[in-house]
């Protein structure tokens, strides 16, 4: 970047692009497309990367890859990971020494890092700096660029950048305590793929090599994945970990800790923002039939009040008996997905409310419970309608403090349940 480009990036990193690009420049020596496409990086940055945003003089690609690339939360949640793997391997080794046993890693794998499917680099700078050396590896020459140019601003001088092809990296790379994997999730017509022998690379056709290069592989899925089927597909004798990630309620990643022969019982956490739930129990057979507790055919306020509805994370891992047995809760019905209990739980996972009302669909019945209210939080739950048309039919407006849920209990009765937040 020229200095008269770096120049109008600085006077003008709090202005409206669109307006800018509206405007032109009349300078010509500035590059008006990458001044903008800085301007519009940063300002993306600052909410989803403020370390980066933070720093001076990083490059920022396009809007897309800033829209598509990990935001800080989720890039400092993998970092926790790979420390963590980092430690335990050694911790491994050491005891193998102790033991006068034969090491399971070579010198070269101790605190080593490689990320074969570098991208933007935003995964592998939070990450490589719990390791020794670090490794990125990405097959686009210009990406290589600009991770060279970051990783020197963001002061990684024990990272490597190597413009490769990630299988042939793989065949003759050295070993590593852990490999980073993000497979991409296009085809070569640009079309979303969610299998992982649909993504490039195919990880399943490289999982041999993968687990005889490195200690651990930190792999990264779409969130639409069925963890259940990869696990599967990977094998579950080498899947250890099973991490799903959520952010403001939004479910943004699946990510799985595969190892040659893998710890058990296979430990699966759900990460919503600060809120975590943790189980080894997941794959029980009672996850799979759905037997629940239920509430029957009604609800009593006297002894279930308070009503609970599970977090982004626990909604796509589906373990509600593991969540019901820790909390001590009842599922409304076997498909409602939402809890009560007879007393608060300050700690749940997800949103907690105090049940007001509880009504059928009736029009009277429902005429009084609403009796002056004019807007409402909806969600339906396994409910015969959707939430505009619920909207539309109760005559409400969105917000407000109210919460309604429409739901159908156990053995078919169409709820309205009007709640107060905890």
């Amino acid at each position: 970047m020229n200095q008269a480009t770096l120049d109008y990036v600085r006077q003008h990193a709090d202005d409206d692009v669109r307006l800018l690009a509206l405007r032109g420049c009349k300078d010509s020596e500035v590059d008006l497309t990458l001044a903008l496409q800085q301007i519009a990086g940063r300002q993306t940055a600052r909410h989803k990367l403020p370390t980066w945003a933070a720093t001076e003089g990083l490059l920022y690609p396009p809007h897309l890859s800033m829209e598509q690339c990990s935001s800080e939360q989720t890039a400092l949640y993998k970092q926790r990971i790979a420390a963590r793997l980092c430690r335990e391997a050694q911790s491994l080794d050491a005891t193998a020494q102790s033991l006068d046993a034969p090491a399971q890693s070579l010198d070269a794998r101790a605190k080593r890092l490689v990320d074969l499917t570098g991208g933007f680099g935003v995964d592998f700078s939070f990450m490589s700096q719990a390791f020794d050396h670090a490794v990125y590896v990405e097959q686009q020459e210009a990406l290589c660029q600009v991770a060279r140019h970051n990783f020197g601003r963001l002061g990684l001088s024990h990272a490597e950048v190597v413009c490769a092809d990630a299988s042939a990296y793989l065949e003759q790379m050295a070993p590593a305590t852990v490999i980073f994997i993000d497979p991409a999730r296009r085809d070569a017509h640009g079309s979303r793929t969610y299998g992982i022998s649909d993504c490039t690379p195919d990880v399943l056709a490289l999982r041999q090599q993968l687990l005889a290069k490195s200690r651990y592989v930190l792999l990264k899925l779409s969130p639409m994945l069925d963890w259940r089927k990869a696990v599967s597909d990977l094998g579950p004798e080498h899947v250890s970990e099973v991490h799903i990630v959520s952010v403001r309620g939004e479910c943004k990643e699946l990510l799985m800790v595969v190892e040659r022969q893998a710890r058990k019982p296979l430990r699966l956490v759900c990460i919503n923002d600060e809120q975590c739930f943790e189980t080894t129990d997941a794959l029980d057979t009672a996850e799979a039939t759905d037997t629940f507790e239920t509430t029957e055919n009604n609800i009593s306020l006297e002894t279930s009040p308070y009503l609970y509805e599970p977090n982004a994370s626990l909604m796509k891992a589906g373990c509600f008996s593991a969540l019901a047995r820790r909390f001590g809760l009842r599922q409304l019905a076997p498909n409602s997905h939402l809890f009560v209990s007879s007393e608060p739980i300050t700690d749940f996972p997800g949103r907690s409310f105090h049940i007001d009302v509880v009504t059928t669909m009736n029009k009277k019945e429902l005429r009084h419970a609403l009796q002056g209210m004019t807007q409402a939080n909806i969600t339906v739950r396994n409910f015969p309608l959707s939430v505009a048309e619920l909207r539309k039919r109760l005559k409400l407006s969105e917000g407000g403090s109210n919460y309604l849920f429409a739901t159908t209990l156990a053995k078919g009765l169409h709820v309205l349940i009007v709640c107060s937040r905890l």
